[in-house]
């Protein structure tokens, strides 16, 4: 590994805030190759706590939550906001952040936002170096929060050592819908919001999905209710988080999850040179020449 690389490195080791988020920026916009330092990063213990929902659940409030909770108890926290992003342009809309204001200048929380520069799975795709980059900074804890965006929003599970499902009361008549991809992902369900009417069959709902056959490993995903905005169930849901990061996941979910990293890695590694501001440019020139088809253009890249 080059010398720079190797100071860059022991810089952000030693918790070097400056350090870290010129190495995101750079990771995440794709300026520098940083294939080498993350292949050397070390092993870590540092554990990965994903949230994610549909949209309006609380998701963002809740996470402002668990870091006051983290602080209270002298812990170092970073956080992932993953925001929607411009389908023009793919620049985080920041929303998430300003819903954390109060963390930003605390020495010993540290928040990043990222788009999902057209990421279907939620994810910005670059996310999985980022987020090893992270663990070897000296957090106790990484959350990443992920943008809302149903059911293909899976990815997450494959990033994360315990996944947060965060669902409202009102989600009700969507639960099926999400059945298929978001409701399997979760390590723990959480029900925000629930001093709403019908909270309480909303869980029953959730609780009676929860068959032999839905169950993974034939085992029942805790489902605990919180007010975020009130700090209610706050403690009981770091209780459940606890317990989901201390026990060990060997099951083929998670390597099947690990694959799905591993495949999209490799994928970006073939896509390196392709630019979407080129790609525009070049079916722009095609078209005004009249000789414009998608599929021999696609063709001409592979």
């Amino acid at each position: 590994m080059h010398l720079g690389q190797e100071e860059k490195l022991e810089h952000i080791r030693q918790g070097d805030i400056r350090a870290l988020a010129r190495a995101i920026s750079l990771i995440e916009n794709d300026i520098e190759d940083y294939s080498p330092l993350l292949a050397h990063l070390p092993p870590s213990t540092v554990k990965i706590i994903g949230v994610t929902g549909p949209p309006g659940a609380g998701k963002s409030t809740l996470v402002d939550a668990l870091i006051g909770h983290a602080i209270a108890r002298q812990k170092k926290v970073a956080v992932l906001c993953v925001d929607p992003s411009s389908s023009l342009y793919f620049g985080a809309l920041l929303g998430d952040r300003i819903r954390m204001s109060e963390w930003y200048n605390h020495p010993d929380v540290y928040i990043r936002s990222l788009s999902t520069r057209g990421s279907l799975g939620g994810l910005n795709p670059r996310i999985i170096g980022i987020t090893d980059l992270l663990k070897t900074a000296p957090f106790d804890d990484i959350i990443i929060e992920t943008v809302g965006v149903g059911q293909n929003e899976i990815e997450i599970a494959g990033l994360a050592d315990s996944t947060i499902v965060v669902l409202a009361p009102e989600a009700g008549d969507d639960i099926q819908s999400m059945k298929a991809g978001l409701m399997e992902i979760a390590d723990i369900f959480v029900v925000n919001k629930s001093d709403r009417p019908d909270a309480d069959l909303f869980v029953h709902h959730l609780r009676s999905m929860q068959s032999p056959a839905f169950r993974r490993e034939a085992r029942d995903v805790p489902i605990i209710k919180t007010v975020a905005t009130e700090r209610q169930g706050i403690d009981e849901l770091a209780s459940a988080i606890r317990k989901s990061l201390e026990r060990e996941d060997h099951s083929s979910r998670r390597y099947r999850m690990l694959a799905e990293c591993a495949y999209l890695l490799i994928q970006q590694d073939r896509m390196k040179g392709v630019s979407r501001q080129e790609l525009a440019e070049k079916i722009e020139a095609s078209m005004k020449a009249g000789s414009f088809n998608l599929y021999r253009f696609v063709a001409s890249f592979t």
